[in-house]
Parts: structure tokens; C-alpha cells; sequence
């Protein structure tokens, strides 16, 4: 087995036999990382394979699922997470070695300790041609707007902080304020952290875009409004949603007019985060008021296109439809191929490392209820998905806050929030 020995904390290799791990256990490693996707071959192992032999050997095992062509921040986080978390020295493999020492030598740019203009060279010190992590570095240096995402466990979504690069001033997308329904306790724990990257970098927060109302977590939009002064939006198709959850909690004294935010935008409209160019695309299924920016080559899709591993999101909520959040895709995947796509949501299949950020390329390849598939196709999938699917448990607690802008509801007279939370309103109860 020809391992190579990157530092005390980190060595790599190519991809090993299931019979070598108990010899990576003696020689006194204590990780494993997996830098490879399954089924690039036949014959290799697999990840569940690894990950129990790993376990039998006393090592703990990390799945970082990468190829050269869609590698992102998110990876090259989760790889560095692998082997901070390491009780000992780590041994990263792929099929050869060279995706594991790339994933390692683009966090150390990063990170800031290693110079952009060493990595070839540093690579050439082991015999691994890392020429591809010095173009994934040029690209990164090189985009507008950069991108950072936040991703929240609990609910499983992604919030992103979008700046320009040239200007210092960003925008905030879907920001998730934190809450126990167990304990019905609130907290501003994903907020904060958005809030002290920007204080890092020096930002000027212009706008706090929401994609949609979310059923899934309340919104920070007012919370981060009060800290920042910048703008809130969100689609003019919110009105929409307003009224149909107006009813729904019987809520006479709702405003349906959309003006909780600053700005409600049109489709198509365009406007601007710092010098970079910014539009609107109205994107409806998941619900009737889904919104996708486009800022810069990126693209903010939220509940419409997951990972490429795992397919679209659903269109069973009250107002979404299968057919319309079709068509909405198709509008998404006209895009340039280059356009990075980013979602909203991931679910991390097979245990995987959360990842959010892929390209319209990528997704008209890969991506499970799209390639190859028909409209007909997509929404008889999409309907015997939604089908196996309960509610979220958090869209009765959560929309009365999100059609308000994330606006908690008003203290009553003994000084505490109250929650309205409708009886029988929903179908799709999972008894």
C-alpha cells in the first residue's frame, strides 16, 4: 500500500482493500476519510463497507464524497472538520490519493497557511499533480459575488451571506431564527454567527432577501433588519401566500399587502448588491410566492432544486403544484451551464457532509428527477414522493411568523409571545 505522509495529522492513499484497514489501525491512525463516491468502479468498497471495517478496526470514519469538477467550500470545510475532529493522525484516500491531498492543500489556502502560488509545488513534494486545486483557487479568487453559507442542523437549510468582493457590501438570504418547539423557546444563535462573520470581513449589509415564507424554521429577516437597518424583500407573489394563511388561522387583523418587508419584488426585476448585478425570478411549486435570485453567477433556488443526489423539493404545501414547480425548474436550468447553483436545503444522504452548492451543469447531468426525465416523468415522481411525506413539524408554528417578515407575534398583556396553532387544518398527518 503506498501511503504517503502528508504531516503528523494527515496522511493519504490510494484506495485501499477492505483488509488494510486494521493494519491503518496499528500503524496508529484514528480516522478514515473517504474522499471518493461510490460507484466510480465496480469493484471498490463502498462507503457502508468502509465505514464498518473502519469501526471494527477502532477508527472513527468520515465521508467527504468529491469529484475534481464539483468540488466546493462546503467539501473542503468538511474535510478539514474530518480531521480536526481525529483523536490522532487521519488517513484520507480516493482511487488514487490526489482528491484527498487537493481537499487538504485548497483549506490550507483558505485558512491562510499556505500560499496560493505553492500549491503545485507542494503538491510535486509528494509526486501528486494538485494543478486542478490551483485552478479551483484562481476560479474561487476570481468570482462574483463570493458566497458563504451557514448551515443550520436543525432544520437542515442553508442561509448565505453574498458579498462583493470590490464594495464590501452583501446581502443576507434566508436567515433562520432558532427555535425549541419542545421548550417553545426562541434564540438568535444562527443570526449572531451571520452577524460576527460580517463584523470579520467588514461588511455592509444592503438587503435581507427571503426566497419564500418558510414551513420549515422561522425567519431572522426582523431580528437581523434591527441589528443592520438594510432592506428586507421578498417576491410580490407573498400576498398570495398571506391570504391563503389568513384563512387557515382565522387571523382577521393579517395585513395581506406584503408590507412586512421593505420591497416586494416583481419578476424580472432586477437591482444590485454593491456594483454586482442582481435579478428576479418568480420560481412557484413548492409554494405560490418561491422566488430565485440571481446575483452574479449565482443562483439562490432554495426549495426548488436540491443537491444532485437528492432530486427537487416538494409541491404538496397549500398552493404548490408538481407541474408549476416543473416549469419553474426548467426556467432555472436556462441559466448558463457555469451559473453555481445553491440550495436552500440539504438532508446529507448516506451521511454525507452537507453540501449546497453545485451548477446548472451539473444538475441537467446528474440530478436524479431531472436528467432525462419529462415533465410527465418529474411530477409522477414528485407525487409519489410527496405521497411518503408528514408535514414539516414546524409549518403551523412557523408560517405565522414568516408571513409577517419573521416578526414574532406581540407580547400579551402578561409580557409573553403566544403561537396560534390551528386544529385539523392540514391534511398529511402521519398516524
Amino acid at each position: 500500500m503506498a501511503l504517503t505522509k502528508i504531516n503528523d495529522k494527515l496522511s493519504v492513499v490510494p484506495q485501499p482493500e477492505i483488509a488494510d484497514f486494521r493494519s491503518f489501525a496499528e500503524l496508529g491512525f484514528k480516522t478514515l476519510i473517504n474522499a471518493r463516491p461510490d460507484w466510480e468502479e465496480p469493484a471498490q468498497p463502498g462507503t457502508n463497507a468502509e465505514k464498518e471495517a473502519a469501526n471494527r478496526a477502532g477508527m472513527t470514519y468520515a465521508y467527504v464524497p468529491v469529484t475534481v469538477a464539483t468540488i466546493t467550500e462546503a467539501d473542503v470545510r468538511a474535510f478539514r472538520q474530518a480531521m480536526d475532529k481525529a483523536d490522532g493522525p487521519a488517513i484520507a484516500h480516493c482511487k488514487s490519493g490526489t482528491r484527498a491531498l487537493l481537499l487538504y492543500a485548497i483549506g490550507e489556502v483558505l485558512d491562510g497557511r499556505m500560499e496560493r502560488d505553492h500549491v503545485v509545488a507542494f503538491g510535486q513534494e509528494y509526486g501528486i499533480d494538485l494543478a486542478a486545486a490551483d485552478d479551483w483557487l484562481n476560479k474561487h479568487f476570481a468570482r462574483r459575488p463570493i458566497v458563504k453559507g451557514f448551515f443550520d442542523a436543525r432544520t437542515w437549510s442553508i442561509q448565505y451571506v453574498v458579498s462583493d468582493p470590490d464594495t464590501g457590501k452583501c446581502a443576507i438570504i434566508d436567515p433562520v431564527r432558532d427555535f425549541d418547539e419542545k421548550a417553545g423557546a426562541t434564540a438568535t444563535i444562527n443570526a449572531d454567527g451571520i452577524l460576527e462573520y460580517i463584523r470579520e470581513n467588514k461588511l455592509t449589509v444592503e438587503w435581507i432577501l427571503d426566497t419564500h415564507p418558510h414551513a420549515d424554521h422561522f425567519s431572522a429577516a426582523q431580528y437581523l433588519k434591527e441589528k443592520t437597518g438594510a432592506l428586507t424583500a421578498i417576491g410580490e407573489r407573498v400576498i398570495d401566500v398571506q391570504k391563503l394563511w389568513k384563512d387557515i388561522y382565522h387571523w382577521p387583523e393579517l395585513e395581506t399587502d406584503g408590507s412586512q418587508w421593505d420591497k416586494l419584488f416583481v419578476h424580472g426585476e432586477t437591482f444590485k448588491v454593491g456594483s454586482i448585478d442582481a435579478k428576479v425570478m418568480f420560481s412557484p411549486g413548492h409554494t405560490l410566492a418561491s422566488i430565485t435570485y440571481v446575483i452574479g453567477d449565482a443562483a439562490f433556488v432554495h426549495d426548488t432544486i436540491f443537491m444532485p443526489d437528492s432530486g427537487t423539493a416538494r409541491a404538496d404545501f397549500p398552493g404548490g403544484d408538481a407541474h408549476t414547480l416543473w416549469k419553474s425548474i426548467q426556467d432555472i436550468l436556462a441559466l448558463p451551464e457555469e451559473t453555481r447553483i445553491f440550495t436552500g436545503h440539504d438532508y446529507q444522504p448516506d451521511g454525507r457532509p452537507p453540501r449546497w452548492e453545485s451548477t446548472v451543469e451539473e444538475q441537467k447531468r446528474s440530478n436524479s428527477h431531472i436528467a432525462g426525465v419529462s415533465e410527465e416523468e418529474f411530477v409522477k415522481i414528485r407525487t409519489a414522493r410527496d405521497e411518503t411525506l408528514p408535514m414539516p413539524k414546524l409549518i403551523l408554528h412557523a408560517l405565522q411568523v414568516n408571513v409577517r417578515a419573521g416578526r414574532l407575534p406581540e407580547p400579551e398583556a402578561n409580557g409573553r409571545r403566544y403561537l396560534k396553532f390551528p386544529l385539523d387544518a392540514l391534511e398529511g398527518a402521519a398516524w
